[in-house]
């Protein structure tokens, strides 16, 4: 048998990988040397199955690396352009250096590298090489390259680009806030993380009526979560004090309104109160060439002007509605006059209504026991304070089902507060005008409530939260049953947005 000679594959040069004592193979990432290539992920941050899938991408994440690390400590660059950017109609010039910090602009740099020489890896490896050891200015002349982008989203403008690339040069260059979007759009397309995350951070903490919606839907966008949980939350304090006064109440999405209104953390002064922010959201749906806010009676009027046939929610404009109004806690208007106003406006069906004013009758032939309430955090009758700066104590007084309370917030000194309710008797003269010639007055000495008090502030752009927990107690008529716990807050934030939740349960 005949022996052939094997034929011996020239040998392959091995070549140091950066500050670590590994070896890799130049041309061929990963070929061979998996230890290498996976001390290389660690080093770069990058997963190591995805490197062995996409190893052009150790060069992009190894570059970026080396040119972030070097723009710490290096001033930005004056000389001649290495690449020209042709996107949106104009011819943006760029330095190496900078351009790397964008994902984006580097792919599409080592694209037009691959295109235009024969041996991409070696302009590659000349270039880090340069910048490692310190010699920018003695690395070869690369060959500028042009390279384009193509932008479709409509947030995108000239401007907003501009000032996108020029914080690739400058790290704290000035966004005005009405460009924010459009920079944030930018940033997104570029994969500019740290120009993202700042914008992110930018639009969170100036939220206003006027910036939520757009906000909220670049969250949506750019699949954000930073955003649009900031958004929830900030509606979830201010829809009622603050969004809710103003005509940008329009412009809140459904989506969003939806989730704020089954939050258990939603801010009110009352339900009613809600009921009427609500009604004038679904008001200026339907009235687009409204410019200001109507006032309360003329949303009345509006929807008791509409045909009697059925109720609004049962008909074809109100049916995708429904699920807002279900997540309001019907049971809690109490009075006479606004159970009355419910009826007369013909809103909602009318099975609705029938059941309300059931529980109503069941709770006074009881003596207030709530039997149709179970959960307090999703079923509790809810009342709030909006503790302002001018404020040093506050307080509003409440009456259900016979039994009257007080719910109080007082200013100890310029960071400390409490908040507290109590029992109060109807015969105290602050109950004279929620105590009518007919209204419901209860005898009975003690009354069994589950309660829980809430306060929250905004500091430094951070939702504070304070709460006393679900708690049941008896409440009397003469201290110390009359009063609750009372909540504590130590906090720099103001306004702050004070909730009392409760129910009576069964006694």
């Amino acid at each position: 048998m005949k022996m052939l000679n094997p034929q011996h594959k020239p040998r392959l040069e091995r070549r140091i990988a950066g500050a670590t004592n590994r070896w890799r193979l130049p041309r061929q990432p990963v070929s061979g040397d998996l230890l290498a290539l996976s001390q290389l992920c660690k080093a770069l941050s990058i997963d190591f199955d995805e490197a062995l899938k996409n190893p052009h991408r150790l060069y992009v994440s190894q570059i970026q690396k080396i040119f972030s690390e070097n723009l710490k400590n290096k001033a930005v660059q004056n000389g001649e352009a290495d690449v020209i950017l042709e996107c949106l109609g104009f011819k943006w010039e760029l330095h190496q250096p900078q351009l790397f910090q964008s994902k984006t602009l580097t792919k599409l740099y080592l694209g037009a590298l691959a295109r235009a020489t024969t041996s991409p890896v070696k302009e590659l490896e000349k270039l880090l090489q340069a910048h490692l050891t310190g010699k920018i200015k003695e690395r070869p002349p690369v060959k500028k390259m042009i390279i384009s982008l193509k932008i479709n989203d409509p947030l995108v403008t000239k401007v907003a680009f501009a000032t996108a690339l020029k914080n690739l040069y400058m790290s704290e260059a000035e966004i005005n806030m009405d460009d924010m979007l459009g920079v944030l759009a930018s940033a997104h397309i570029l994969q500019f993380s740290t120009l993202f995350q700042r914008c992110v951070a930018m639009m969170m903490s100036g939220l206003t009526p006027s910036t939520i919606k757009n906000v909220y839907l670049a969250g949506c966008k750019y699949k954000e979560e930073q955003l649009t949980t900031a958004c929830e939350k900030w509606l979830e304090m201010n829809l009622v004090p603050l969004v809710g006064t103003q005509i940008h109440l329009r412009k809140i999405p459904q989506e969003l309104l939806h989730k704020v209104l089954k939050s258990p953390r939603l801010f009110t002064f009352s339900e009613f109160h809600l009921l009427k922010i609500l009604l004038l959201w679904v008001y200026l749906q339907l009235n687009h060439k409204i410019q200001t806010i109507p006032t309360y009676e003329t949303v009345l009027a509006f929807f008791i002007s509409c045909p009697r046939k059925s109720s609004f929610l049962d008909r074809d404009t109100g049916q995708s509605l429904i699920p807002l109004f279900l997540c309001l806690r019907l049971h809690g208007i109490t009075k006479g006059k606004d159970l009355e106003e419910l009826r007369h406006m013909n809103f909602f069906p009318e099975s609705w209504l029938v059941r309300v004013i059931a529980n109503h009758y069941h709770a006074l032939e009881s003596g207030g026991d709530m039997a149709h309430v179970k959960d307090l955090t999703a079923q509790a009758v809810r009342f709030g304070l909006f503790f302002s700066q001018e404020y040093t104590t506050f307080s509003k007084m409440i009456a259900i089902y016979g039994f009257f309370f007080e719910i109080k917030g007082t200013k100890h000194d310029t960071t400390s507060y409490s908040f507290y309710m109590q029992r109060m008797r109807h015969t105290d003269v602050e109950f004279s005008s929620l105590v009518s010639e007919h209204g419901p007055v209860s005898l009975r000495a003690e009354r069994l409530v589950k309660y829980e008090i809430r306060a929250q502030a905004l500091v430094d752009g951070k939702w504070q939260e304070f709460r006393t927990g679900q708690i049941m107690q008896k409440f009397g008529l003469i201290k110390p049953s009359c009063k609750s716990h009372v909540l504590k807050v130590q906090t720099v934030g103001i306004p702050i947005y004070a909730s009392f939740s409760f129910i009576f349960p069964i006694s």
